[in-house]
């Protein structure tokens, strides 16, 4: 097996539970030794990427909707919400995985880890939302995490500095918070399962951060004034406090860019 079309294959699949199944398979197969990595390998780019269920309905931000978290559905909504954040990250762990050749072996690996751990995520999030009687489906979803990772499909670049370090680290900032209101509702469980997901984040964080780095360091680019530069060339959000500064340190933020954030 070949980790890269492995991983192409786990993201072209749509069902969640056989997605998740594959990486699975391919974790297993490369900590047995039976997974090359072929780095220089240039693989085409298939048709419906990434591979999702018909459900749930793709709909812009706003129109996805809330309810009060005192309402167990309204913490459905929001199981929900995070649920689908999650599908979206295993998919985008993925991509990172089979899109970019010519990486070191260990920028392979450590996306294949961040796609193992996003599918545990989802599988313990669906699995939540189904004590509270809902699915993975039963509500809409937004698609604002996979534009910008198709926007940025030409240059690992653009989608290291984009995604993981822009998109994935404004988990860092809205999981505690979150957390400590959904533990006020009551729903222990959910407010666990955000403990988890903290601190994974902030290893799936510090890869995104490790690898636009180096190769930052390879082109000859400094890395500050590039981010900038790419925030503009890919009309990224403009991030808005507050910040988890103490999150985004460990997850391998500069103390110069950790001061554009106080």
């Amino acid at each position: 097996m070949e980790i890269r079309t492995g991983a192409l294959h786990a993201l072209l699949e749509s069902d969640p539970a056989a997605k998740t199944a594959a990486i699975v398979a391919l974790v297993a197969a490369c900590r047995a030794g039976s997974v090359r990595i072929d780095l220089d390998a240039a693989i085409d780019e298939p048709p419906a990427i990434p591979g999702r269920p018909a459900k749930p309905d793709l709909v812009p931000p706003l129109q996805v909707g809330r309810r009060s978290m005192g309402t167990p559905e309204g913490r459905a909504m929001l199981i929900h919400a995070l649920a689908h954040i999650e599908f979206n990250a295993v998919n985008l762990a993925l991509d990172a995985l089979w899109r970019f050749p010519g990486l070191p072996e260990q920028y392979y690996l450590d996306w294949l880890r961040v796609a193992d751990e996003e599918a545990l995520h989802f599988t313990m999030l669906n699995a939540h939302l189904g004590t509270l009687g809902y699915t993975y489906g039963d509500f809409p979803g937004h698609d604002s995490l996979w534009e910008m990772v198709a926007k940025t499909s030409g240059d690992a670049l653009a989608r290291m500095a984009l995604v993981p370090r822009t998109l994935e680290a404004r988990g860092l900032d809205a999981i505690p918070p979150l957390r400590a209101k959904i533990a006020q509702a009551g729903d222990l469980a959910a407010a666990q399962i955000l403990d988890r997901l903290l601190v994974d984040e902030v290893g799936h964080v510090e890869i995104g951060n490790r690898w636009y780095l180096h190769l930052c360091l390879q082109r000859g680019l400094e890395p500050i004034a590039t981010y900038d530069d790419l925030t503009v060339q890919y009309k990224a959000p403009v991030l808005k406090g507050p910040f988890n500064i103490e999150g985004r340190r460990q997850a391998g933020f500069s103390e110069a860019e950790l001061q554009r954030y106080r």
